[in-house]
């Protein structure tokens, strides 16, 4: 039996997008010549990867078994050959997907400070929620990941980083500032109050949620807004409070366009991490690179 790249980048292709059709574009072949490959691979391993509902294409137990072992293949293939690449230097390229948090308020630091950069090393940095970005190191669409949520994910290794506060905050003109300024607020006080809210699949959101939902019996008026940026400029304003981390807000603190209240909700921390798939293979630049990150102040 002989498997091929390009067979398991085909099977990954359809697993991940669910069909022969979407695969075929990003292969890219023909529709046809999509489909042939998948029965090809299923015949050289005589089972079946797919359930077949309708036009859909659904792993099934035999493809959940392939997919994390094609994906560990081809991301070490990706590696080895760029590892030999005409143009590639000593020093390693960079793959770096971070949350929102992580990647506006304490990457700009952290890569302006590291000295690959000298070497040739390469960067391609995403920034999206944490679950975006959990999603594509599982699927080997990055190589590390730097999130302010939790990871869910069992073929994920979670390396503990930094430690960050979370801080209910409001415009000074905000009504619960004011009250805040002579006591501290109540958990009925935040429940009647509008709270600016990231979406669904964010770290912070997840945090956030967790905090409220144990004090409050109904859960308090939310606003959506798909940015720690939006929020905090939105608090400032005196659209409503939010619960936000202290690298996000602290230049408006300093410009006293946002107050800290003063509150009878517990301190919120959480844990930043980094993450890699368990079976990612690290080259010498990520080694140090995560070093970087674990040695280097972001204050």
């Amino acid at each position: 039996m002989a498997l091929t790249l390009r067979q398991l980048e085909i099977f990954r292709a359809i697993a991940l997008r669910g069909s022969t059709t979407a695969a075929a574009q990003s292969v890219p072949l023909s529709q046809s010549a999509t489909s042939a490959a998948l029965n090809e691979l299923e015949s050289t391993l005589t089972v079946r990867l797919f359930d077949r509902v309708g036009k859909r294409l659904l792993l099934n137990d035999n493809g959940r078994v392939l997919l994390p072992a094609a994906l560990a293949i081809l991301d070490g293939a990706r590696t080895a050959a760029a590892a030999f690449a005409p143009q590639r230097t000593a020093a390693g390229d960079l793959r770096l997907f971070a949350s929102t948090t992580v990647g506006n308020y304490l990457l700009p630091r952290l890569l302006a400070r590291f000295g690959d950069w000298q070497a040739g090393t390469q960067l391609q940095l995403r920034i999206g929620n944490t679950q975006e970005v959990v999603d594509a190191v599982r699927d080997f669409e990055t190589d590390l990941g730097l999130i302010e949520g939790p990871c869910h994910s069992p073929m994920i290794r979670v390396i503990p980083w930094l430690q960050d506060e979370l801080v209910i905050v409001a415009a000074p003109t905000h009504e619960l500032a004011k009250a805040a300024n002579r006591r501290r607020l109540t958990v009925a006080q935040l429940g009647r109050a509008l709270w600016l809210m990231r979406e669904p699949g964010s770290g912070t959101r997840e945090a956030v949620e967790q905090a409220l939902l144990a004090r409050f019996l109904s859960f308090p008026a939310t606003m959506t807004l798909g940015s720690s940026e939006a929020i905090k400029n939105a608090a400032a304003e005196g659209l409503g409070i939010s619960y936000l981390s202290r690298y996000v807000v602290d230049d408006l603190i300093a410009a006293k366009r946002l107050q800290v209240l003063a509150t009878q909700m517990p301190e919120l921390t959480r844990r930043l991490t980094i993450i890699h798939h368990e079976k990612k293979i690290l080259s010498d630049s990520l080694r140090r690179f995560i070093a970087h990150c674990e040695a280097t102040p972001t204050q």
